[in-house]
C-alpha cells in the first residue's frame, strides 16, 4: 500500500509544483549533477548545519550517504554525525511532530523525497525566493510557496530581500520573457512586486546560488541514491544486448547459409 501511495505522489508531482508555486511563477533551471561529489559533499554539510535540525530525512542513512559521497567514516562521524547518533542510523531528528506544528503551523516535512516530489527546479528556486514580509509569523514569505511557515534559515548568507517597485522583464502568462519583435531586446515594464536586495549577506549572489545548487543537488541524490548505479547498470545491459545481437545475427546468418546450401 505504501508503494502505491508513493507512486501516486510522484505521479501528481507536476500538479503539486504548479499549485505550490502559483500561476506565473518562473522556476529557474537547475541541472543536477550526481557525478559532482564535491557539490554533493557541500550540500550534505549545508543540509546537516541548516536543515537537519527541523527536517527529517528518515528514509536515508548516514552510512549510505558517507559511502556514496566518498567521505571516510571517521571524518563523517567527527564532523557531520549528530550527537547520540550512530553512522548506521536513519537521518532523523529529535523534533516532535506536535512541537513542529506549534512552532511553524505544520510539522516540517521529511525531505528524503522532496526533490523527486517537487522537482529540482522548484527546490532550487524556492531556496532563493524568500523575502521580507512583516505580516508573516517569521517575518518572511516566499514567492514560490506563498505564506510558507518556514523561516529563512539561510538569510544571513543571502541577505535580506524585499518587494519593491522597479523595472523588470515583461513576461507572458507562463512566466516566459517577452521580446521586442524589431530589436529582439527583452521588454521591460514597471512592477511593484519585484524582489530586490535590501541588505547584503555574508555571500555574494553567485556564491549563494552555489549554496542553493549544492543543497538541491544533495536532495536530488538523496531522493534516488542508487541512480548512478542504475545508469551504470543500464549502460552495461545495453552493451550486452548489442553484443548479443551481433553474435545472434552472425549465428543466424551462418545457420541459414547451411540450410540454403542443402
Amino acid at each position: 500500500m505504501k508503494k502505491i501511495f508513493a507512486t501516486l505522489a510522484l505521479a501528481v508531482a507536476p500538479m503539486l509544483t504548479f499549485a505550490a508555486g502559483g500561476a506565473g511563477v518562473h522556476l529557474e533551471d537547475m541541472q543536477a549533477d550526481l557525478h559532482d561529489k564535491a557539490s554533493l559533499q557541500r550540500g550534505l554539510q549545508i543540509f546537516s548545519n541548516y536543515c537537519a535540525g527541523c527536517h527529517d530525512a528518515g528514509y536515508a542513512r548516514y552510512e549510505r550517504a558517507a559511502t556514496d559521497l566518498g567521505i571516510p567514516a571517521d571524518i563523517f562521524e567527527a564532523n557531520l554525525l549528530p550527537a547520540g547518533k550512530k553512522i548506521g542510523d536513519l537521518m532523523s531528528n529529535a523534533m516532535a511532530a506536535e512541537d513542529g506544528k506549534g512552532w511553524f503551523g505544520a510539522p516540517p516535512p521529511d525531505l528524503t523525497l522532496e526533490a523527486r516530489l517537487r522537482g529540482e527546479d522548484w527546490v532550487y528556486t524556492y531556496l532563493k525566493s524568500f523575502y521580507e514580509d512583516e505580516t508573516r509569523p517569521w517575518g518572511v514569505n516566499n514567492t514560490v510557496f506563498p505564506n510558507v511557515g518556514m523561516p529563512n534559515v539561510l538569510e544571513h548568507l543571502q541577505g535580506v530581500r524585499h518587494k519593491t517597485c522597479a523595472p523588470a522583464p515583461a513576461v507572458d502568462a507562463h512566466g516566459k520573457p517577452l521580446f521586442d519583435t524589431l530589436t529582439g531586446d527583452v521588454l521591460m515594464e514597471q512592477k511593484c512586486d519585484v524582489i530586490a536586495q535590501k541588505s547584503p549577506g555574508q555571500l555574494s549572489e553567485e556564491e549563494f546560488d552555489r549554496v542553493a545548487y549544492d543543497v538541491t543537488n544533495f536532495l536530488v541524490y538523496m531522493g534516488e541514491p542508487s541512480r548512478l548505479q542504475s545508469e551504470s547498470l543500464g549502460l552495461k545491459v545495453l552493451l550486452f544486448i548489442v553484443l548479443f545481437g551481433i553474435f545472434g545475427y552472425l549465428l543466424s546468418k551462418e545457420y541459414w547459409r547451411d540450410i540454403d546450401g542443402h
